[in-house]
């Protein structure tokens, strides 16, 4: 068995495996990136009239600082970063952001972050509503009746939705490492393998290139299990004449990669044959749409059009894609629910697909950079349907 495309693997030179942190350890303040959203987020907060504002989403808080710790919360002021944390991030928080002004609970983060407030004679604060729940606000207003709590405007949701320099270079890495890792797995594919051993084998190429884990439980899906989006891997085997679809990424230095590629092994099913040159048609007229001022309804109705017009309407049953970055799923929507406008900065998915019960789903998916005149496709693995067989 052999790997068709080799011009496409000349094209992706091996991943450098090297630090990926936004803020450098040992260092007396925050790096200029950190500086740079911190000054931003509280221009926000003064024009909200914010004096104190609680981030207890943990991408957000990395976002803020750098901190890669869980089960902690951060309190910005309009003068410093106040950091609540445990023992077990001690030594990460000397690393990442030695700068933050570090309060370390020994009991239920909670009570301390009440003990926080107290403490710093706060008269109000403002929290993630989408984030704290009901009942953690209340037990927050219950011990600290002094801190008037409100529901703060979603700053880091707005923020996040262009990337600036320092992320879209962990970007760019996360996805080469998806690629090459692909690339490797997609060499050792064999007739009798299963679903999840293509799996386990694509996360372990990819974490031999250095990512952290997976960006979403990694889909294999061969055969009619195809015609469900959103597939788990299971104990289905490759044979002659399989159509696999895989949908893959990587967590490299936090940020997420997000790629969907078919492979057929042998040959193309007839039915295959026939939706392939269309998802791809559809994939890349949208993306070919994509621009600074476009609504993205209007960019999800270019693919959704031509697929309709295909007769393929009902088997398009998604949206055409998603924001990426921290989360493997974030704003903005590239789908016919938002008439939000494309802005530079932001990357974007795009992945039609289409799906017969019982027969399978070919999707295809690349990352994509809104630039101040159109888009770059950040992806570089071959669409080409010749390449896509084994």
């Amino acid at each position: 068995m052999h790997v068709v495309g080799r011009a496409v693997c000349a094209a992706l030179p091996r991943v450098r495996q090297e630090p990926a942190d936004m803020a450098t350890a040992g260092q007396s303040g925050p790096s200029a990136a950190i500086r740079e959203r911190l000054s931003r987020f509280r221009a926000e907060m003064k024009k909200s009239k914010v004096r104190a504002y609680l981030v207890t989403r943990h991408m957000d808080l990395f976002y803020l600082t750098g901190f890669t710790g869980e089960d902690s919360a951060g309190l910005i002021t309009e003068n410093e970063v106040n950091l609540i944390s445990d023992g077990r991030f001690e030594e990460a928080i000397r690393q990442e952001c030695p700068w933050a002004r570090v309060w370390m609970r020994k009991g239920l983060l909670i009570p301390e972050i009440a003990s926080v407030c107290e403490k710093l004679k706060l008269r109000s604060a403002a929290v993630q509503g989408d984030q704290m729940t009901i009942a953690a606000r209340a037990e927050l207003e219950k011990l600290n009746p002094g801190t008037r709590l409100t529901v703060g405007p979603d700053i880091t949701g707005q923020m996040r939705r262009a990337k600036d320099a320092e992320e879209m270079k962990v970007l760019n890495r996360a996805i080469r490492i998806a690629e090459e890792a692909f690339l490797a797995m997609r060499a050792q594919i064999r007739t009798g393998q299963t679903e999840l051993e293509l799996a386990a084998r694509l996360e372990y190429e990819m974490k031999c290139r250095g990512a952290s884990g997976t960006s979403f439980t990694t889909i294999v899906a061969e055969g009619p299990n195809s015609a469900l989006p959103h597939a788990h891997p299971g104990r289905r085997k490759v044979r002659e004449g399989s159509a696999i679809l895989f949908d893959w990424g990587a967590r490299y230095g936090m940020y997420c990669s997000d790629l969907t590629r078919m492979v057929f092994v042998g040959r193309v099913p007839p039915k295959f044959a026939r939706i392939y040159p269309l998802v791809l048609e559809a994939k890349e007229r949208s993306t070919a749409a994509i621009a600074p001022g476009r609504k993205m309804c209007d960019v999800d109705e270019v693919a959704r059009s031509f697929i309709r017009d295909a007769g393929f309407e009902k088997e398009f049953n998604h949206g055409l894609g998603h924001g990426v970055g921290l989360d493997i799923h974030e704003p903005p929507s590239l789908s016919w629910r938002s008439d939000e406008p494309l802005a530079a900065g932001m990357v974007v998915t795009v992945e039609p697909g289409i799906y017969l019960p019982g027969v399978g789903g070919v999707r295809i998916e690349d990352d994509v950079l809104v630039t101040a005149r159109g888009r770059r496709k950040l992806s570089r693995l071959s669409t080409a349907l010749d390449d896509a067989v084994l």
